[in-house]
């Protein structure tokens, strides 16, 4: 028997999707990708980007406060005993994924942990290919891969990762340990000036950090940075490497010429990169509608679905705009219910 719905996808919005559809008693099935040494390169080991965070001080219904008995209660031992002690903030990322999921899976919402790599839309119930090489049919499908931080690679950067680097500012930016600090954006496009803008409102000062002579962002945006007295731009650099300690985390930045001049040293205690993201659709080139930047694309206002009917796309795949946590859990809601009612009306 064909699944009544699967989703792919282990974020915000597939765990939500999977709440949602489990409640309304449409027994989901979930592929929330394989623990991999290639997954975990790419960033894209099961629980999605919130993972990778520390802390998350944006989510609705976690204010400061010891959440660690809750915790204890919520999440299984063995999974508890692999984080380390909660510490008073409002949640980390791990804790917030782990406790969505959970939830999820309180309501009957089953689990695969492989990745999806091919699908057959062109049939019906459709066809999905597991990385174990087993298939799988479904009259419904909810994609929600997610999409991963573009960064540049550099072992340093990898190094310090979550403890002074980060890919959003909105998510990190107004954390103490960057509040009334100098810190620095690496970009040039609108998202760089938008980041470096935004947290303008809390450092000492923002270094932009440009391997040109001229922003790549529009006219208007490029003048908003330059405007900005907490802005300073450094123009024909580039990261050469991430500075820092066990104790401190990041502590400045290595800035290379591409002009010959001698390498710069910045102290600084956050490194931003706003170089852009990847969305998590490589296995479903040439099945679904794309935008150019390969994000899935919504081919109805307000309506989850794709370009193929029976199949709907939640959270960060589809959202190259606002790519926050909270947009990709109502994201998921939609999407678990234009299934839910789009089987309803086929009779399944």
């Amino acid at each position: 028997m064909p699944e009544k719905v699967i989703i792919i996808g282990s974020g915000p919005a597939a765990w939500t999707a999977a709440i949602y559809a489990a409640r309304a008693e449409l027994t989901p099935l979930v592929f929330e990708g394989a623990v991999t040494e290639e997954n975990r390169l790419a960033g894209t080991l099961p629980l999605g980007q919130l993972a990778l965070t520390t802390e998350v001080e944006n989510y609705p219904g976690f204010p400061a406060g010891n959440l660690g008995a809750y915790l204890d209660g919520a999440i299984a031992k063995e999974k508890r005993r692999l984080m380390p002690p909660h510490e008073k903030h409002g949640v980390s990322g791990p804790e917030l994924m782990e406790l969505i999921r959970q939830q999820a899976v309180n309501f009957g919402t089953r689990i695969v942990t492989e990745d999806v790599v091919g699908v057959d839309f062109d049939r019906h119930p459709f066809r999905l290919t597991a990385s174990d090489g087993r298939t799988y049919e479904a009259l419904s499908v909810i994609v929600a891969t997610g999409a991963r931080a573009n960064y540049l690679g550099l072992p340093s950067e990898e190094t310090y990762k979550n403890r002074g680097v980060s890919a959003c500012a909105i998510c990190d930016g107004a954390l103490p340990r960057f509040r009334h600090k100098p810190l620095v954006v690496v970009g040039g496009g609108d998202s760089a000036v938008e980041e470096a803008d935004y947290l303008s409102k809390f450092a000492s000062t923002v270094y932009m950090v440009h391997r040109r002579d001229q922003l790549r962002a529009s006219k208007i945006m490029a003048q908003r940075a330059m405007d900005n007295p907490r802005i300073e731009i450094q123009w024909n650099r580039t990261l050469s490497e991430v500075l820092g300690n066990d104790a401190e985390g990041v502590t400045g930045v290595r800035l290379g010429s591409t002009v010959g001049q001698p390498d710069l040293v910045l102290d600084a205690s956050g490194l931003f990169l706003a170089i852009g993201h990847t969305p998590n659709t490589a296995f479903l080139e040439g099945k679904l509608r794309m935008n150019q930047k390969k994000y899935l694309t919504w081919t109805t206002p307000g309506r989850t679905y794709t370009s193929v009917e029976g199949v709907f796309a939640a959270g960060d795949v589809a959202d190259d705009y606002y790519r926050q946590a909270v947009t990709a859990a109502g994201s998921g809601c939609m999407a678990a219910l234009d299934a839910e009612r789009w089987l309803a009306a086929k009779g399944c």
